[in-house]
């Protein structure tokens, strides 16, 4: 209990905000104290703790092993505490406020015209931001709280965050429509053989989400171009000898033609994903609801 009693809520926005920002400064500027009302504080905390929690480095603090271990509770108390203090009755067609959403351009295509229709309609002071998906930085950015929604897929989503699965999709593999290949019935053999495009939107490599699949049917896939968007991948399929694999929510598209496969392609899940902290933020919750009756989805 002594501890308990020695521990206050400033403390807890100002470790925080120590841990957001890596900066005495910029978290003295961001809470409106001095420096040294921010230094004083953090040796209270050092005591309490006792441990450094943050060390010197260049003009910023690096957080001890200890710190980052207390980073996810301390967003939890006190998104636990705005909770209690947050008005029952929520309005969307009132509501002001920002949501940043991170989409690969598929989800941009599949995702987000069904979503937005609704959120303009229902909800029109709500401004949405719409920023490239960056797998390796996305746990940062939601535990900052610059980003609170990212539309992707499973594999790209660190574990430790909560997720709705919206769909299931399946890959179509397709040629350019005026491809010979269109008149015929293949093998996934005769595919593996033929030059291929991936699409690759974290990642520039050539490597794409089918090659463990064609590795278990004992086959190596012939991948000799990656492009990172969905977007641009009918243009180039449309003027060259190459086949890919395409989401069969993007067609049809007239500039491919789905080729006729002797198997099909494994499905994989179309995911909104979060951070824990947004559990309580009705906002949040309003446009994780929409998803669900836009796709007859539930929490995974």
């Amino acid at each position: 209990m002594n501890n308990i009693n020695r521990l206050d809520l400033k403390q807890l926005r100002i470790l925080e905000a120590l841990l957001q920002e890596r900066n005495l400064s910029r978290v003295a500027h961001k809470m409106g104290l001095t420096q040294q009302a921010i230094s004083e504080q953090l040796r209270k905390l050092r005591e309490l703790f006792d441990d450094r929690l943050f060390i010197r480095q260049g003009n910023g603090m690096v957080p001890t092993p200890l710190a980052e271990g207390l980073e996810e509770k301390v967003h939890h108390i006190l998104r636990e505490i705005e909770a209690l203090l947050t008005p029952v009755a929520f309005d969307p067609a009132t509501y002001h406020c920002e949501f940043s959403i991170s989409a690969t351009d598929y989800a941009i295509q599949a995702v987000l015209p069904q979503l937005l229709q609704v959120v303009r309609r229902e909800a029109p002071e709500l401004k949405i931001i719409v920023r490239d998906f960056e797998s390796d930085n996305l746990h940062q950015l939601m535990v900052s709280g610059e980003l609170d929604l990212a539309l992707t897929f499973p594999a790209f989503i660190p574990d430790s965050l909560p997720y709705l699965k919206l769909f299931d999709e399946q890959h179509i593999c397709v040629a350019g429509a005026g491809s010979d290949l269109a008149n015929r019935s293949l093998t996934l053999t005769e595919i593996a053989a033929l030059p291929q495009l991936v699409i690759s939107p974290s990642r520039a490599n050539l490597r794409g989400s089918h090659d463990d699949w064609f590795a278990q049917q004992g086959l190596e896939r012939n991948i000799v171009m990656s492009v990172p968007s969905f977007s641009a991948a009918p243009d180039l399929i449309a003027v060259t000898d190459m086949v890919a694999f395409y989401p069969s929510r993007l067609l049809p598209n007239d500039k491919v033609v789905a080729l006729e496969l002797d198997t099909q392609t494994p499905q994989f899940e179309v995911i909104a994903a979060w951070h824990s902290r947004s559990n309580h933020s009705p906002i949040h919750n309003w446009i994780l609801d929409q998803l669900k009756t836009l796709f007859n989805s539930a929490s995974a």
